[in-house]
């Protein structure tokens, strides 16, 4: 007998808007993706999602991109992409913020992004990581109110 890959039927609204398929809000199809994935990943994904309400208690959770969660305020902060050998956490305005803590692992080349690759069984500094999100969210803010 061979094991046979699961394979989740539920499709994941691409839309930005606040209700998500079936009238599921992104909050919630970002908990069935969580315990969709079950594994590190998905134990990751939640652990950084928390740390993320904790530094902006205020954030917009939104899914786009085929089901990829999405942290906003006043713009993206950051996205989380889940691949099999790492959650990837794409910042999108992470070359303009400071890094002291060296979090930024990943896309080190580019003009604007910057990510966190976190790995199975690699922790990641929450303070510091915390700090970096409400840095990300304080800049999207000055832009907003330098328009």
């Amino acid at each position: 007998m061979t094991a046979k890959k699961a394979t989740s039927t539920r499709k994941i609204s691409k839309s930005s808007s606040k209700e998500g398929n079936e009238g599921e809000s992104p909050s919630r199809l970002i908990d069935i993706k969580i315990k969709e994935l079950g594994n590190w990943r998905g134990k990751t994904l939640a652990g950084v999602r928390a740390l993320i309400k904790q530094a902006v208690p205020d954030v917009v959770e939104e899914l786009k991109w085929r089901g990829v969660p999405v942290w906003s305020h006043d713009g993206i902060i950051c996205t989380g992409e889940t691949y099999k050998s790492a959650v990837k956490l794409t910042f999108a305005k992470g070359a303009s913020l400071k890094d002291p803590s060296k979090l930024f692992n990943s896309s080190l080349e580019g003009n604007t992004r910057r990510a966190i690759d976190i790995h199975e069984g690699v922790e990641i500094n929450a303070d510091a990581f915390k700090t970096l999100i409400r840095a990300a969210a304080a800049l999207n803010s000055s832009k907003k109110k330098a328009r």
